[in-house]
């Protein structure tokens, strides 16, 4: 039964690896159309979902935020279970939120959060390997740990985009660390927005100065002197996971379902 036209805000989590990214594409499975398929067949209308940000084929999200417009007669709570029954098995609501009618899950963003995940093995990983970057050791952790150092704060990172559509390339990365422990390295960044593809060339190129490949000035060198899409190499986009989105609307707080990965104690990867 048809309602009021309310609009509601989703937490969602999917595994990247069946969809050519988050946004609707011609011809080819996109999360977004997924969504928009179930909302459909849920309430019998046809509706836009906007999404908080854009990931690429082969990215996942734990947290990723989506908000459609919808006037069907249904409590937030209720279009979790009604959702995820149409929803593809690579995709699922985590919560459901009534926002106001003007929310924009991308423009309302404080800030986004990524997580890069390595695993550490000497031979081919089959359960990882659609979950991470497999490779094996040794790392120099203090020369990765600097190359991070230099990427945080406000600078122009053309050099670790692997496109600019035209628009600026200055960004404020608020958070660039590294988390090592027995098996694997898991990066961190935080901004409130990133270029396309930013953090997994800011990931290839930390790796390549942890082997020892290159010195770990090359960062302070593509930040001073950048040309679009020179650092790297990239890293795959299975290691790459949207873990948070952030928004001071007070109907979006504590509804956060990612607690973070354990922590461990740091493991010395070098390259001794």
């Amino acid at each position: 039964m048809a309602g009021v036209a309310r609009r509601i805000a989703l937490l969602l989590q999917y595994h990247g690896g069946g969809f050519a990214g988050s946004q609707r594409q011609a011809g080819q499975p996109s999360v977004q159309e997924a969504l928009e398929e179930a909302v459909a067949a849920l309430t019998g209308a046809r509706t836009r979902c906007d999404f908080a940000g854009r990931t690429d084929a082969g990215v996942h999200a734990l947290e990723q935020v989506a908000a459609f417009t919808s006037t069907a007669d249904i409590p937030a709570a209720r279009w979790i279970r009604g959702l995820n029954h149409f929803l593809p098995a690579d995709v699922a609501v985590q919560a459901a939120r009534e926002v106001p009618a003007d929310f924009d899950p991308r423009r309302a963003a404080l800030d986004r959060t990524y997580h890069y995940r390595v695993r550490l093995a000497a031979q081919r990983q089959p359960l990882w390997e659609r979950a991470a970057w497999v490779l094996s050791g040794p790392f120099d952790l203090d020369a990765m740990r600097r190359a991070l150092m230099t990427l945080e704060g406000e600078h122009e990172f053309a050099a670790f985009a692997g496109r600019t559509d035209g628009a600026g390339t200055v960004r404020t990365l608020q958070k660039a660390c590294l988390h090592a422990t027995v098996n694997g390295l898991e990066f961190r960044f935080q901004a409130p927005s990133f270029l396309p593809h930013q953090v997994r060339h800011m990931v290839g190129q930390v790796i390549a100065v942890g082997r020892g490949s290159v010195c770990p000035g090359i960062v302070e060198e593509l930040l001073a002197r950048p040309r679009t899409g020179a650092a790297g190499p990239v890293a795959p986009p299975q290691g790459l996971y949207l873990v948070r989105v952030r928004y001071e609307l007070a109907a979006l707080q504590g509804w956060e379902t990612f607690a973070g990965w354990e922590e461990h104690e740091d493991v010395r990867w070098t390259a001794d």
